[in-house]
């Protein structure tokens, strides 16, 4: 444990923003595991998961709590998986 005072502050500081990005990547995971299982079943709103599960992959990419290549992998994998599909 650190007994300077700002390296104190930078451990709860760090814990809370830890456990933001924490349920920030939960709810990414799950928006992916749902654009999933709409792919599989192919129902009807499947294009409207999938978008709302790219913006997601986004918004965590601009966040800083994927990297930016990392949400590129993932945008790709998923419309190419969609697409398929589709067609």
């Amino acid at each position: 444990m650190p007994n300077i005072k700002s390296a104190k502050k930078r451990v709860l500081v760090s814990k809370e923003n830890y456990e933001h990005n924490k349920a920030y990547r939960s709810a990414l995971r799950t928006a992916v595991k749902k654009a999933d299982a709409a792919i599989d079943a192919k129902s009807d709103d499947m294009a409207a998961v999938v978008t709302a599960a790219v913006k997601k992959i986004d918004q965590a990419a601009n966040k800083g709590i994927i990297h930016k290549n990392n949400a590129a992998r993932k945008k790709s994998a998923l419309v190419t998986r969609y697409n398929k599909a589709n067609a």
